[in-house]
């Protein structure tokens, strides 16, 4: 049973997960259980509708003062297809460039291989904890979790992402993983477990990020070994790069004596001119920012200055797959700004935790049944490109131009094609009834004239609120629109006998009765 926590100030209560996922990309239920539980959760929506309002805005402000904002997006669009094309060349100029500047460079092909290689060189270093700038792809693979197995503490040093370590939570957000909490909620887990808070803590920003600056610095200041992921590599040099907003990113790559980067290979830039069209994409797009109060790039080990020893692990963790997709190699595109996220109307409602993994929202839906290779209905990630309205709106937030709508699409394809042969669901059943009026003009026609018995049970002119069954798994959900006065057909006829054919330009040929029929 999951202990609660409660602020006695606030009166604010938060429940810690009982058990972390096993798999992070994979925690156990499908998004239709997922978010019915999340939708209850009248506090975390109001959270998240005040914070992705909040970077909406933000971003449309620094949007609309860059002109050129179009050609950014294409042009990070071009760099990325031409990474996807070039990408096992590129990866090798960045091994020979790291190891030339005195890097060492590290190969996992999953999640298994690149934790037990960052565990063995934290292991030699004899420490028994590392201290972390924020990753998502060590959240992928599970890192913390591996390492507290085996002795080691992983701290997290984003004031986030430390939110959601000390609360035994899960991020529910790429760039605000605790976008799900409010202020008060975070004094009530400090107090309850930072161990150092202080005693009149309050749950003003300032305070809270000054208690959070206290605990860390021990950390940093103790810490031999430091974890960090990239959001970009530079083949051309063997420069790796983190963007953040606090400095802790830069306290983690600066002061331990080893540094250990995980990064997916996906990561890329070919050249410092393409990493210049990044950092002007990033920023606005994730935090509404110009720029990045931190960004930190480092190349290989400089003697006596900063870590004197750097390991590189390229991992890979189905990339490989996702890269050999025509369609579905657009997410490989993705900087994770997570403007995707702030837009969707779904993620809004619904938060990240009911997308059952570390890479929630749009992005997510597409990424991680990919990398997984979830298209079984077997698989609770295979559920996740149906979460979504197609609305469009990640597309046209996208800095990269990524065609989430359409990996969609074709993500659904191939789960419906995964589950032919087996025993029909109650979907098929409705599909396979539906196609028999939908393929014939003239069952058509006669379905149509059902119409007003529509509107008779729907009590309104309006909307249906509850159809019999089987249709109320819709209706209790949704209001379906009543079915109009007239079938198209109808008003045709009615349309062409008020006004003749010359007056809409029909046909003789075009013409129809008021049955609908044509003449």
């Amino acid at each position: 049973m999951a202990r609660k926590h409660v602020n006695p100030k606030s009166d604010v209560t938060w429940t810690p997960s009982a058990d972390a996922p096993e798999e992070p990309l994979k925690w156990g239920e499908g998004f239709p259980k997922a978010a019915a539980k999340t939708l209850r959760n009248t506090q975390m929506r109001r959270n998240l509708t005040h914070a992705t309002t909040t970077i909406r805005n933000k971003r449309a402000l620094r949007v609309s003062e860059t002109p050129d904002w179009e050609e950014l997006r294409l042009a990070g669009s071009s760099i990325k297809n031409r990474v996807m094309s070039r990408l096992p060349e590129l990866l090798e100029e960045m091994e020979r460039n790291v190891t030339a500047r005195g890097g060492i460079v590290h190969w996992a092909r999953d999640a298994a291989e690149a934790n037990a290689i960052a565990y063995q060189i934290a292991a030699s270093k004899g420490v028994d904890e590392v201290v972390k700038v924020k990753s998502m792809v060590t959240q992928e693979i599970g890192l913390n979790e591996y390492f507290a197995e085996r002795g080691i503490s992983a701290w997290e040093t984003d004031l986030a992402e430390m939110i959601v370590q000390l609360s035994d939570d899960m991020p529910s957000h790429i760039v605000v993983p605790a976008i799900h909490r409010n202020r008060s909620e975070v004094r009530a887990i400090f107090k309850a477990r930072m161990g150092d808070a202080p005693e009149n803590l309050g749950d003003e920003p300032v305070e809270l990020a000054a208690a959070a600056r206290a605990h860390l610095r021990k950390k940093f200041l103790s810490a031999k070994v430091a974890i960090s992921g990239s959001n970009m590599m530079i083949a051309e040099s063997g420069t790796l790069t983190v963007f953040e907003s606090e400095g802790n990113g830069r306290m983690c790559l600066t002061l331990p004596e080893t540094l250990i980067s995980i990064v997916g290979i996906e990561k890329m830039v070919p050249t410092f001119r393409d990493a210049e069209v990044m950092a002007q994409l990033l920023p606005r797009s994730a935090t509404g920012e110009r720029m990045n109060p931190y960004t930190s790039m480092w190349t290989g080990v400089t003697p006596g200055d900063g870590p004197q020893e750097f390991h590189l692990i390229l991992l890979d963790n189905g990339r490989s797959r996702v890269l050999a997709d025509p369609i579905g190699r657009q997410a490989l595109h993705c900087i994770r700004c997570g403007s995707c996220m702030n837009v969707c109307p779904v993620y809004e409602h619904v938060g990240g935790h009911a997308y059952q993994s570390v890479y929630p929202g749009p992005i997510g839906a597409i990424l991680t049944p990919q990398l997984r290779g979830a298209f079984d209905h077997n698989d609770p990630a295979s559920t996740l490109p149906f979460a979504s309205s197609l609305c469009g709106a990640c597309y046209d937030a996208c800095p990269m131009r990524i065609n989430i709508p359409e990996v969609l699409v074709e993500l659904r394809h191939r789960a419906v094609e995964a589950q032919r042969g087996g025993i029909p669901t109650v979907w098929d059943v409705a599909m396979g009834a539906a196609k028999i009026p939908m393929s014939s003009g003239p069952l058509m026609k006669a379905a149509g004239k059902l119409m007003p018995l529509g509107r008779k049970i729907a009590g309104s002119d309006r909307r249906l609120v509850n159809l019999p069954w089987p249709a109320t798994a819709w209706s209790t959900s949704r209001d379906v629109p009543a079915p109009p006065s007239k079938t198209f057909r109808q008003w045709m006829a009615e349309h062409q006998k008020e006004q003749g054919c010359t007056a809409c330009s029909c046909t003789p040929t075009t013409r129809i009765d008021e049955e609908g029929a044509q003449l």
